[in-house]
């Protein structure tokens, strides 16, 4: 028995949809595709999703819409992370949201962001347990420990790429001082975390930082998927990419046709992220999967 069904991820930097045909509990991708929307400018500051941020947001959910007509999608499931939860205007981004698409946006918990971004991320990978799932997102991390039996511990953080760089960063290159300041609102929330991390056995990181840094890692010429899912990485490949993308300039870092422009800015705050993670785990390496929350949500429509 198959099913067409669609996902869409709206998070604090991006907006994300998979088509899949769902068959036997067990996703068969149709297509997969990332618009960077910026959704959480300026938020940390205002608490107010921006004019312009929902207008690019709208834009791509129309974008979307064309293409699950044509795929003839039968279910939708569509989730909004850390952007949506707290927001001011939140009702005129639902309200904008379901106008084009016809369905409501469901603005999760970071408990249930953590447990999907984990069941879409394992479904395929065979690791000594428990494994840490990291998923760095625009405006929260989220980190889920677990093992084939499900989540034993999870937790969202309120650090991401576009939050931590909205905060500190004014300069080109990040400085000193601002690298100081995200270094300590990073560690500072790592120190508070109730996932137990010394537990780990395995680390799996999810999402566009992470996919991004392993591509710029394995110094691949352009962005490939095939090539960053289940890219292994050391920790030493971890520390050395994130000094080049905290160092470089908005310019050198443009010229690095595997970084999606989007993240061009805010990449640097996000790949500090998963160092500290990295370098505070009991394990000297760590596998990156295409597959995160995107794979759960539609995994939990069978």
């Amino acid at each position: 028995m198959s099913e067409r069904v669609a996902a869409i991820d709206c998070g604090t930097n991006s907006i994300r949809l998979l088509i899949a045909d769902l068959v036997d509990g067990q996703l068969v991708e149709v297509d997969r595709r990332m618009t960077i929307v910026r959704l959480g400018q300026g938020v940390d500051a205002t608490g107010a999703f921006a004019p312009e941020a929902l207008a690019r947001v709208f834009k791509a959910t129309e974008d979307f819409a064309a293409q699950l007509q044509s795929r003839a999608v039968t279910r939708l499931r569509f989730v909004a992370t850390s952007a949506a939860r707290d927001v001011s205007n939140r009702d005129e981004f639902l309200a904008g949201i379901e106008e084009r698409l016809g369905v409501r946006p469901e603005i999760i918990s970071g408990r249930e962001e953590a447990e999907l971004s984990f069941r879409g991320a394992t479904t395929s990978l065979d690791l000594p347990a428990p494994y840490l799932v990291a998923d760095i997102g625009g405006g929260s991390t989220e980190l889920v420990l677990g093992d084939a039996n499900g989540v034993r511990a999870a937790e969202s953080l309120e650090i991401g790429s576009v939050r931590l760089t909205e905060r500190h960063v004014t300069t080109d290159p990040i400085s000193p001082a601002e690298l100081a300041a995200i270094t300590k609102d990073i560690d500072a929330l790592l120190d508070s975390t109730t996932v137990p991390l010394a537990d780990t056995r395995a680390l799996i990181a999810v999402a566009g930082t992470a996919t991004t840094v392993a591509a710029v890692a394995l110094d691949l010429p352009e962005y490939d998927r095939d090539a960053v899912h289940h890219a292994h990485l050391t920790a030493a490949d971890v520390r050395r990419t994130t000094t080049w993308l905290t160092t470089s300039t908005r310019a050198e870092r443009s010229a690095v046709r595997s970084i999606h422009p989007g993240r061009v800015d805010v990449i640097g705050a996000g790949a500090l992220i998963l160092q500290r993670l990295t370098d505070r785990l009991p394990v000297d390496a760590l596998t990156v999967s295409e597959h995160d929350i995107l794979d759960g949500v539609a995994l939990s429509l069978e």
